[in-house]
């Protein structure tokens, strides 16, 4: 906005009709003490202001607004149809005038000025603004950068004082910074401790966590410097993330000897107990058997009919007890050779149907094919499937099985069920050690490791595997087997 200062009306008019003519806002003052409270109330781009005014003059004027700290930046244009001589121009310059005017005006001229200092006024505010931008963003910076190094200080601290080997690095994987304890085991700030030679490599490991950005989570055996004893430790290193972007990554080495070493010895406990249990058992179940076979009473048949149904529990239990037992200790090992899936698989499925009269266990079988595994452990896989499903299918009781040749020329077993279903979340714990799906009071029982068995079987045999389900609609559960010969049909 423009203000025109004048103590005559009719001169204020011909000004503010030029300059409104072209469009600029303007505002008046007819006289030096109105001008100044306008000028310190509003904000003006320009002031055209008149020399000659009764009481306070256009100089006495110019020189408040040049001193006043809020006013001082605005530009003045003197205008005077008196004081034309040089030095009344020299002290219009000197009060914080920008140009002078002689009255009487030229319009274009006038015009020619207002634009050319309007335009510079805006440019300045422009100017002061990104310059306030400016200085904003610093401060921010300022702030973040302080805000950076105290939470890096405060990180530092917490690493300092924990136990476990402690460091973080740079979203490059540069490490920038260890504790006292890295020191211990690695002589340089630049290398990861020595890892035994059996375990993974923790360099190809830290690729590709770098690549990925998903937490890196291995357990690794570890020495100290100047010693030979490697003890396991667990690594965990997790990104720091700003706005989905690593900033940095902080890693620690945990001491998880002791815990390995109490997972061995209860699952060396539980081995010796399983073994040992086998055997009495064993020559219970045959007593009991004896005994079976020769009472003619229906009461006691059905007293020895149930005692031997939970024999047989108890042996199942005992045989998974001692597989779990085996894996831990790296000596399931079993033959591997040519198998015949149709007749296995079709004997497991009659013997299940025996089992499980009560439901329909249906079969689609499409696949004349030899796989290289072992029968009897390919065996227990599809017992333990069909056993699952039949377990968790308590109201629907039809079990689909499914075996056929994929398009990439591998055995596909499927076992599909109604029952209860299970959770995306929890689908993948399935296939972990004790785990069950559901209230173990409400369904059969059992040590939860039929699936954990299989899945280790299946590995030992270079199997796919998995499940897809959702809750209230039941389960599938299949694995897939590398074809090794196809055989031919029988001839009708």
């Amino acid at each position: 906005m423009i203000l025109i200062v004048d103590d005559k009306p009719e001169n204020i008019f011909s000004l503010k009709s030029i300059l409104q003519l072209h469009s600029f806002p303007v505002d008046t003052a007819l006289s030096g003490e109105e001008a100044l409270k306008k000028a310190l109330k509003n904000s003006y781009a320009l002031i055209i202001l008149d020399v000659q005014m009764p009481g306070m003059d256009g100089f006495e004027v110019a020189g408040y607004l040049s001193e006043n700290s809020s006013t001082r930046d605005i530009p003045i244009i003197f205008l005077s149809a008196v004081n034309t001589e040089k030095k009344f121009i020299t002290k219009g310059y000197t009060s914080g005038a920008i140009d002078y005017i002689v009255k009487p005006i030229d319009p274009d001229i006038l015009i020619l000025k207002v634009k050319t200092f309007f335009r510079l006024y805006e440019q300045n505010r422009e100017l002061l603004a990104a310059h306030q931008l400016l200085q904003d963003e610093i401060e921010v910076r300022k702030k973040t950068e302080l805000l950076i190094q105290e939470k890096a200080k405060e990180l530092e601290g917490i690493l300092t004082s924990i136990p476990q080997i402690a460091f973080t690095a740079a979203p490059d994987g540069t490490i920038e910074y260890v504790n006292q304890h890295w020191f211990n085991y690695s002589p340089s700030l630049t290398d990861f401790p020595a890892v035994h030679p059996d375990d993974k490599c923790l360099i190809a490991e830290w690729k590709r966590a770098l690549l990925s950005g998903d937490i890196l989570e291995l357990e690794l055996r570890i020495t100290k410097l100047r010693e030979e004893e490697y003890k396991f430790h667990l690594l965990r290193v997790v990104p720091v993330k700003e706005k989905n972007k690593i900033v940095k990554w902080v890693g620690t080495f945990t001491n998880i000897e002791e815990q390995k070493l109490a997972v061995k010895r209860r699952d060396d406990f539980v081995g010796m107990v399983s073994h040992e249990l086998k055997t009495p058992l064993t020559s219970i179940s045959g007593y009991m058997e004896i005994i079976d076979s020769t009472v003619q009473e229906e009461e006691m048949k059905f007293f020895t009919s149930r005692i031997l149904k939970q024999v047989g529990r108890l042996h199942n239990l005992i045989n998974e007890l001692l597989d779990i037992s085996k894996m831990k200790n790296g000596k399931l090992d079993f033959v591997m050779e040519e198998v015949n899936v149709q007749q296995v698989f079709t004997d497991t499925i009659e013997m299940l149907r025996d089992i499980y009269p009560k439901n329909n266990i249906q079969c689609t079988f499409n696949a004349p094919v030899t796989v290289k595994g072992n029968a009897q452990r390919l065996e227990q896989v599809l017992i333990n499937l069909i056993s699952n499903a039949v377990k968790y299918s308590v109201l629907e009781k039809n079990i689909e099985v499914t075996i056929s040749i994929t398009a990439d020329n591998k055995l596909y077993c499927g076992v599909k069920d109604w029952g209860i279903g299970i959770s995306e979340d929890k689908q993948k714990a399935v296939f972990e050690k004790f785990y069950r799906v559901g209230d173990p009071m409400t369904f059969a029982q059992g040590l939860g490791v039929g699936l954990y068995i299989s899945a280790e079987i299946l590995k030992v045999h270079g199997a796919d595997f998995g499940v897809t389900s959702k809750p209230g609609n039941g389960s599938l559960f299949y694995f897939t087997i590398p074809v090794l010969n196809r055989l031919e049909l029988p001839q009708q």
